[in-house]
């Protein structure tokens, strides 16, 4: 099966992710190849698509369609739809196919009458896997004066950390499951944005669609909202026997009693109150645009990234490759840097001309009126002067990979360096950039 998906693409993950269940239901039924086809430059770089993928946990074997030009060849014979990203095809020696509709129906129907999976068919490996380190695809982060908080994505656990990197405490037990409890007994998939309020740290944890709870001074978890499967939330008080659905929340920032929740899943903006239990929808129609105007009428494009400060919301839009804004108290969504889903680049200067591409983070500064981006298409770290200023690139020694997580404290940028497995520390003062050794 030759599945045509774009690493960058939420959509496409999840679909993979169906992919993969099938594969561990039926083992040995289906060999699959994914085609990456890049919607960004720097996905046509093939370390980079690689890393997109292998981050959301595909571990089968990977094709660069770097100049769509097997998914043109695919189009010219009429196997593929024009206005669909995402497409799986069967080929096999005498024929192939497009599947639609429903997919598992399809593969089943497909699959129907082989024979029995041989030895060698149940055998997988995983081509150029990645070393084996004490952070996998680091994400979230989070930082207090003596505390670093690191969501370590790909072994499922999330981390508390001095600032010099040892770890204190590990919450979950590294595998990926859906487990509340104390912290040696929780369990989270994939996680990656972190908020930290009070004696409280919150988690997007992103492969369980769900807002979950770390009570800092118990270590007990608990699940706020979000059920294990991608779903459309619901409105209203979240029951507590059968939590609202979420749809792949990537990040999250308080602003009074609400906890704001970027759903790249489905292009919006959810809150829900802390005291009441209640989620509501604020902002967002659904649709993958960057489109301006009324909260309920505006659009975002996957929004990855979020950052609250007073009653303004700030939304990193990775696909739009755009920095927007929320006013939590006249419900006006703009957009700050960013001309459209296609529009990306990496100039620095005024709004209207400057440009990001594919942007996963962000972070305000506590004490000037300064927006920290993590300009992960680039590798960059760049900066937005609110109140009419500039978009501007921070001179660093190196460029970054994949950077995705950003937090401010003790006078210091946190940086999770996300594909190159590692934490950095930017300091505001000196400019200068150092790992940080995350170890035991």
């Amino acid at each position: 099966m030759l599945a045509f998906v774009n690493a960058a693409s939420v959509w496409c993950v999840q679909r993979l992710a169906e992919l993969s269940q099938w594969q561990a239901r039926n083992p040995g039924r289906i060999q699959v190849l994914v085609v990456q086809v890049p919607r960004f430059d720097s996905e046509r770089v093939p370390q980079r698509s690689l890393k997109l993928l292998r981050r959301a946990g595909v571990a089968a074997p990977v094709l660069l369609d770097s100049d769509w030009a097997a998914l043109a060849a695919l189009r010219h014979r009429g196997l593929t739809p024009r206005c669909c990203w995402w497409t799986r095809t069967a080929v096999n020696a005498s024929a192939s196919s497009v599947l639609t509709g429903d997919v598992e129906r399809a593969l089943f129907a497909l699959v129907e009458g082989l024979p029995r999976p041989l030895d060698e068919d149940l055998l997988s490996s995983e081509t150029l896997p990645e070393p084996r380190l004490t952070l996998r695809f680091p994400a979230g982060i989070a930082a207090s004066s003596e505390r670093l908080y690191v969501a370590d994505s790909g072994h499922h656990r999330i981390l508390e950390c001095s600032h010099g990197g040892r770890i204190l405490r590990q919450f979950g037990l590294g595998t990926a499951d859906f487990i509340d409890g104390p912290a040696d007994h929780a369990a989270f998939n994939r996680p990656q944005g972190l908020a930290l309020e009070r004696e409280y740290l919150y988690v997007a944890d992103t492969g369980n669609h769900a807002l979950r709870r770390i009570h800092l001074l118990t270590a007990q978890v608990d699940t706020l909202c979000g059920n294990g499967r991608p779903g459309d939330p619901v409105e209203g008080a979240v029951n507590p026997a059968a939590r609202s659905p979420l749809n792949h929340p990537l990040a999250l920032a308080v602003a009074g009693n609400q906890m704001h929740i970027a759903s790249a899943g489905d292009n919006r903006i959810w809150s829900c109150d802390l005291g009441r239990a209640e989620l509501h929808l604020r902002a967002g129609s659904g649709r993958l645009e960057t489109r301006d105007g009324n909260a309920m009428m505006a659009a975002f494009a996957q929004p990855a990234g979020l950052a609250a400060v007073q009653q303004v919301l700030y939304v990193c839009d990775a696909l739009g490759s755009a920095v927007r804004s929320l006013q939590l108290r006249t419900d006006l969504v703009q957009t700050l840097v960013g001309q459209g889903p296609w529009e990306f680049g990496d100039a620095d200067g005024p709004r209207s001309s400057a440009r990001l591409q594919h942007p996963q983070g962000i972070a305000l500064s506590a004490d000037a009126p300064l927006l920290w981006i993590a300009d992960s298409g680039n590798g960059m770290l760049r900066t937005l002067r609110l109140g009419g200023g500039e978009l501007s690139t921070i001179g660093l020694p190196r460029r970054l990979h994949g950077p995705t997580g950003l937090a401010i404290a003790g006078g210091s940028v946190w940086i999770a360096e996300t594909d190159a497995h590692g934490v950095l520390r930017y300091d505001i003062v000196t400019g200068s950039l150092e790992d940080v050794s995350i170890s035991e």
